[in-house]
């Protein structure tokens, strides 16, 4: 799902009739020269009122206003929930009774997330938060009157936040802080990690995740504790447990990065991070869950070098890496990538398109989401809530008269047979399917619907593929006596073994004690011949489309994965356990 971008306050004011574009235009100006809010600079010039802007970003964030001079929202303030210190330090007022642990809470800056995070610690509750505007709240704690309060008129966001937003965001956004507030929750916090802010937490997970390699973060609440996981190198690795007190702030602090409603727990939400590490700009893309503890989130780690690491460096071998690169030179015809989720499709095909890439060649690409951008590729978004369907993008790219079209994914017979049509009218179509082998390609388009003899007439070949780890090169160590067990199910041999090129994992710094570090493709390329049309138009089974790629030359998962073991590049066992092999002892 795409991530719906948020509106910009001036937008919102300008369409609800109560600022003119051309005081949004100098609000702005002001803004940027005085380091104060577009919003608040628009008060000043007497454009818009306070409840103008509290409702506008309300609008923005998702948040029902409240109008407190209204009886049926002053009524509904309950004093007696929070401390008056509290609610005077942080101008926010509680609603209603509390229910279990959620506190509804009428607040006038939803970007404030210091001030949320410091009241989850002080309060150790969750909130269901409403917005009202910071002069109602006043004049409600003071009883009318407009001194006295003790809290600044700035409001405050630490510079890792404003780091992650765009660039028009930061710029109405002001970064003093008031101190005041970490230090009086200081004495509520029992370890390291709450003593941490949930920005800094935050921050931490992030960067430690990138220097780890990692391709996922997995932030998953617990009954009594949140836990956080990597996944390295295709494993899931426990690497913390969280105080479970940071929970609502650290979640609201990820979904207000993504760009997502930080109010809305109810249903999943997709969203997008871009956040710098190092001297690189890294994306992330974020998933949000529903659960039963909380809210379970995934940030999906997108480095761009990973899209580019070449065709070379993918691990295919050279007799498959020759046929490869004549398939993506052909002038139509469809090519298929099938494979699991996570491993490594994608990647492939970017890399054969980044290989085809020059000027004489008009690329399109549909992409759901588009997750790394190319120089020179016009590249398309899937967009469902508005309509932007893959059937849309594909029917209005063959208009647009391009040589390769790349389809993120089939997912059904009318993408299908769009791309089908796609090929066989003279587009070379590069795509991706989630099938366990190169066989069940064929069997899965019939599957669907696609007529036999359209799928034999237009398929030129189709890649298989799997990740697997590959041993550590600083402490692997010859494996004299490997395990019969995982040797035989690899059809490794005695003769094979007495070579002495096998190797297994040790563990050593480098590779966090693991013995492994990276990993490898290991495919199986099914090139269509006659053989093989005459099959798919019969309708035939997978068992007699593989044993006939088999006969013509198909070298399958196992056997591919069985060279990479005898050249010491990774494991037996590593390799049974996806080779569609019987792994049980």
């Amino acid at each position: 799902m795409a991530r719906k971008e948020r509106r910009k306050i001036g937008e919102l004011l300008v369409e609800a009739g109560v600022a003119k574009s051309e005081q949004v235009e100098q609000a702005v100006s002001t803004a940027k020269a005085s380091r104060k809010r577009t919003g608040e600079v628009l008060v000043e010039m007497g454009a818009c009122t306070e409840e103008d802007v509290a409702k506008a970003l309300g609008r923005q964030f998702g948040m029902e206003f409240a109008n407190l001079d209204r009886p049926e929202w002053a009524n509904r303030v309950n004093r007696k929930l929070l401390p008056e210190d509290v609610t005077k330090k942080f101008l926010i007022l509680p609603l209603d009774e509390k229910k279990g642990n959620i506190v509804r809470l009428l607040i006038h800056d939803p970007m404030d997330l210091e001030a949320l995070t410091a009241l989850q610690f002080r309060l150790s509750c969750q909130f269901e938060t409403f917005i009202t505007s910071r002069g109602q709240i006043r004049r409600f704690l003071e009883g009318g009157k407009e001194e006295g309060s003790l809290l600044n008129r700035k409001s405050l966001m630490t510079a890792s936040i404003t780091q992650s937003k765009d660039t028009s965001r930061d710029s109405s956004q002001d970064s003093s802080r008031d101190a005041s507030r970490d230090a009086s929750v200081d004495s509520d916090r029992a370890d390291r990690q709450a003593q941490m802010s949930a920005t800094k937490l935050v921050d931490r997970i992030i960067i430690d995740a990138v220097e780890q390699r990692s391709s996922d973060i997995h932030i998953e609440p617990m009954k009594q504790y949140v836990m956080l996981r990597y996944r390295i190198d295709g494993s899931c690795v426990e690497m913390e447990r969280i105080d479970k007190r940071l929970q609502s702030a650290m979640l609201a602090r990820i979904k207000l990065m993504a760009g997502v409603n930080i109010a809305e727990r109810r249903v999943p939400q997709d969203g997008r991070i871009k956040f710098k590490v190092g001297d690189s700009n890294i994306d992330f893309r974020v998933s949000a869950c529903p659960a039963y503890w909380g809210e379970s989130i995934v940030m999906r780690i997108l480095r761009p070098e990973s899209a580019r690491i070449g065709l070379l460096n993918l691990g295919l071998q050279q007799d498959t890496l020759d046929t490869f690169n004549k398939v993506i030179r052909r002038p139509n015809g469809i090519f298929l990538v099938t494979g699991p989720t996570g491993s490594g499709k994608t990647t492939t095909l970017y890399s054969a398109l980044n290989d085809l890439n020059r000027p004489d060649r008009k690329i399109i690409t549909a992409e759901d989401p588009v997750e790394f951008s190319f120089k020179g590729i016009n590249q398309v978004q899937v967009r469902e809530n508005i309509g932007l369907t893959f059937p849309v993008i594909l029917k209005s790219m063959l208009r647009q008269a391009p040589n390769i079209i790349l389809v993120g994914e089939i997912r059904d017979r009318e993408v299908a047979d769009i791309a089908i049509q796609a090929a066989l009218t003279g587009h070379l179509v590069f795509s991706t399917l989630h099938t366990n082998d190169a066989p069940s390609a064929i069997t899965r388009l019939i599957d669907m619907g696609v007529k036999p003899f359209l799928v034999a007439s237009s398929i030129q070949a189709v890649l298989a593929q799997r990740l697997a780890r590959i041993l550590c090169p600083e402490c692997k160590v010859p494996d004299d006596q490997p395990d019969p067990h995982w040797a035989r199910i690899t059809g490794i041999t005695a003769e094979e073994i007495a070579r002495g090129t096998m190797m297994k994992p040790v563990g050593c710094p480098k590779c966090a004690k693991i013995g492994y570090k990276g990993r490898k493709g290991v495919y199986e390329m099914m090139l269509m011949n006659s053989e093989i049309r005459d099959l798919a138009f019969q309708r035939a089974t997978v068992g007699k489309i593989r044993a006939a790629a088999v006969r013509s030359g198909m070298r399958t998962l196992l056997g591919d994965g069985k060279i990479k073991v005898l050249k010491g590049i990774t494991t037996a066992d590593e390799v049974a356990t996806f080779a569609q092999a019987d792994v049980a002892p």
